[in-house]
């Protein structure tokens, strides 16, 4: 009976090979950001924050506009097991970093910035590490080339579906697909105005885009340039990018990979912008956004890794 007893209690423990995972928090005002830390059992060969995409898109890389599945959640997992050591975030007024949202009138792109700089300090130290890398997917890109800059806490970045121009030309060329023919004066005066560092009146039919209180952010957003961030960026950089991603289209990690010679360009073939699987076709490629049993592309972990990794 006894050794019955110790048999069932091996077969019900995690396998030693099994990462560790932690919910964190982050001291910040208004209130703690959170996350989750996931170590390697053992000494972490690395360590990276996730830093996820626009909108309200949580740690694991979920959004309740119709994102599913848990890409990044998968990806920090596929690290772990590769010795790398990650943390993945609410934003925040994301999910459990709600308590910590500015009043949205008040929010710039800063914030995020100022977060993930943070964020970076916290995964060196928790991992034993001298410095961290940072993944950024979509806009979250964005954030980590600001954050990396003249920041020696960070080994590297790795940038994943990232806009590669100015957010005002991508929205404005993203408008020009989703919207009808009658909208479109209207809305690219709208993004006139916010390039040119005013506020603009709300547009009929957008106004969750052009809402007043997000105003100041787009304002301090859209005044990014990308390809001049690589540029500047003196440290290690990945490129990865669907090549079907119909949302933030390939040829943006193409002017990133000409503006900085010495990064590392990856296309993933049939693979889209939430880094699946996914067919050219516009309408079946955005409906596996949705789709929960598609898991993260199977060549993703493997590059990221490899690169984090390659001289270690």
């Amino acid at each position: 009976m006894l050794n019955l007893l110790i048999a069932g209690a091996l077969l019900a423990a995690p396998a030693l090979t099994e990462p560790v995972s932690t919910d964190i928090e982050l001291a910040a005002q208004p209130a703690p950001l959170h996350g989750t830390f996931l170590a390697p059992r053992g000494p972490a060969r690395a360590a990276a924050v996730i830093i996820p995409g626009s909108g309200p898109t949580d740690r694991d890389g979920n959004s309740p506009l119709g994102v599913t599945g848990g890409v990044l959640r998968q990806l920090a997992e596929g690290l772990a097991a590769r010795g790398v050591a990650t943390i993945r975030i609410d934003k925040r007024g994301i999910a459990a970093s709600a308590a910590a949202g500015f009043d949205e009138s008040k929010l710039t792109f800063d914030a995020y910035v100022d977060d993930a700089r943070a964020w970076a300090a916290d995964a060196a130290a928790r991992s034993g590490r001298p410095c961290a890398w940072l993944i950024g997917h979509s806009e979250g890109a964005l954030v980590v080339l600001l954050a990396s800059a003249d920041n020696p806490g960070v080994c590297g970045v790795v940038l994943l579906s990232p806009v590669g121009r100015k957010a005002g030309e991508e929205i404005r060329a993203q408008l020009a697909v989703a919207l009808p023919d009658a909208m479109k004066p209207a809305a690219f005066a709208a993004l006139d105005d916010l390039e040119a560092g005013r506020t603009t009146p709300s547009v009929p039919g957008l106004e969750a885009l052009f809402r007043p209180s997000v105003q100041p952010y787009l304002i301090s957003y859209i005044a990014r340039d990308p390809v001049a961030l690589v540029a500047a960026y003196p440290g290690p950089v990945l490129i990865g990018h669907g090549s079907t991603d119909v949302q933030v289209t390939p040829d943006n990690a193409e002017r990133l990979a000409a503006a900085q010679p010495d990064a590392v360009k990856v296309i993933f073939e049939g693979v889209n912008h939430v880094l699946r699987q996914a067919p050219a076709d516009r309408a079946a490629n955005l409906a596996t956004y949705g789709n929960a049993a598609l898991p993260l592309d199977p060549a993703i972990t493997p590059a990221v890794a490899d690169f984090i990794l390659r001289d270690r």
